[in-house]
């Protein structure tokens, strides 16, 4: 819901359910909130997990202004559903 301040207890609560995490960020994943939503779930989930957390991140380059760019850049459902899957089946029981 917002990301300051982070709604822990939701997290927390999503991940003792499903014990997965998939994290989805439009940056370029080093240093941004999405790393910080990972590194929580770790920190604070860690015996809760069947599998590691995913995470999905744009590009490693900076934000283009062209549509069609961004649209290259930032991650895709299938990306997503990849993530998904790897989380539910590969990784996990």
């Amino acid at each position: 819901r917002t990301l300051r301040p982070m709604d822990t207890g939701t997290i927390i609560s999503s991940v003792r359910k499903t014990h997965r995490a998939v994290v989805v960020e439009a940056g370029a994943g080093f240093a941004g909130m999405g790393s910080e939503i990972a590194s929580f779930i770790t920190e604070q989930a860690f015996d809760d997990l069947d599998a590691p957390v995913e995470r999905v991140t744009g590009a490693n380059a900076p934000m283009p202004y062209a549509r069609n760019l961004e649209r290259a850049k930032t991650p895709t459902k299938e990306r997503i559903v990849a993530a998904i899957r790897r989380v539910c089946y590969e990784n996990g029981s």
